[in-house]
């Protein structure tokens, strides 16, 4: 019996090629397997073979999309795999968008299975669950055992046509897709035991699970503008040149704090933009345009309020998990209270 083909896409990192230095690493194909390849032919048998791997930098794949999908669609072409797996990614968010763009990429134009992995809080998973299965994974590597016999429980589903059960059961990520099925009691009666559970304090699972949004309150207006002490922070990529800490253009794991002492404006000569969410060109020759330091200073001349602090935030917002942005907003605002700061003008594009 001819083995069932799988296709592997993994980044510059599990590919072995090198970390954020080999970010830019284009788009190869090698005929072996690579990485956490190795678990997911273990566990997949002598019926299965994983007959290329396909690797990619985060950041080419980011920066390049349309260019990156094209030329990975074509190589996973060629081997006509019966199943094309990508990651998982975990909580690495540009590696679970890139993840998450080919998989759909894949299922679509060459109407190939497809199946990934992510921690529910990647930001590529609230991007794509809705369009493929993906495997709920935890935040690293490290989580890598406990998911892989859900992934190759799956993986030999889909290359035998087996029928593929709900999230719940096989361990995916909800698709908020609604499936009839006969259920062997009446609404009535699952309703009034769920509300019996729920009176006696004990477990249960609802019927119809409601999104869960996260509230903040918020913040007290100003009461005296024209003595306020104000401070800046932008999602919008706004770093010195260079990028000295390295802040990403996308999924951003870090957030930086650059001066605005003694400056009128922002210089194209001293700033840049790394964001990778947006057209840069003009913000490249004026980063005022995010970072309105020229109109904030005339402000502040005529008294509308009281000072500027003499630094700003900066991060980007493109793709960035939703955990990261808390957390940087908790550090800024820490940072903020210690400056005595009443008020912060969050600008972006």
């Amino acid at each position: 019996m001819a083995k069932y083909k799988i296709v592997h896409y993994i980044n510059q990192f599990f590919g072995g090629i090198g970390g954020e230095e080999k970010a830019d690493f284009e788009p190869e194909v090698r005929e072996e397997k690579i990485g956490p390849g190795l678990a997911l032919a273990q566990g997949l048998g002598e019926d299965y073979d994983i007959v290329a791997t396909v690797i990619c930098g985060d950041n080419y794949f980011g920066e390049n999309l349309d260019k990156a999908t094209d030329i990975i669609v074509d190589m996973v072409k060629k081997y006509e795999p019966d199943v094309f797996v990508a990651g998982p990614a975990f909580n690495a968010g540009r590696y679970g968008v890139a993840c998450g763009t080919i998989c759909k990429a894949v299922e679509e134009r060459l109407g190939i299975p497809v199946l990934t992995g992510m921690y529910e809080e990647n930001p590529g998973a609230d991007m794509f669950k809705k369009d493929i299965i993906t495997v709920q994974t935890g935040n690293s590597a490290a989580t890598l055992r406990k998911s892989l016999p859900k992934i190759v429980n799956l993986v030999k589903k889909m290359a035998t046509g087996e029928e593929i059960l709900g999230p719940s059961i096989e361990g995916y990520l909800e698709r908020g897709i609604r499936v009839n099925y006969f259920a062997e009691e009446r609404g009535a009666t699952r309703g009034m035991d769920m509300l019996i559970k729920k009176m006696a304090g004990e477990p249960f699972e609802t019927d119809l699970p409601m999104p869960k949004f996260d509230r903040v309150p918020p913040a007290e207006p100003i009461k005296d503008i024209k003595h306020a002490k104000l401070a800046v922070v932008t999602s919008g990529g706004i770093v010195p040149q260079g990028n000295p800490d390295h802040i990403e253009s996308s999924n951003a794991t870090k957030f930086g704090f650059y001066t605005l002492e003694g400056m009128e404006k922002m210089s194209a000569d001293d700033y840049m933009t790394i964001h990778g969410g947006y057209d840069r060109q003009f913000v490249l020759q004026d980063p005022n345009l995010v970072v309105p330091l020229d109109v904030l200073r005339k402000l502040e001349k005529e008294g509308e309020f009281g000072e500027l602090l003499n630094y700003f935030g900066t991060t980007t917002g493109t793709g960035t998990a939703t955990g990261s942005a808390a957390k940087f907003g908790d550090e800024i605002g820490k940072r903020f209270i210690e400056e005595k700061v009443d008020g912060v003008l969050l600008v972006s594009t």
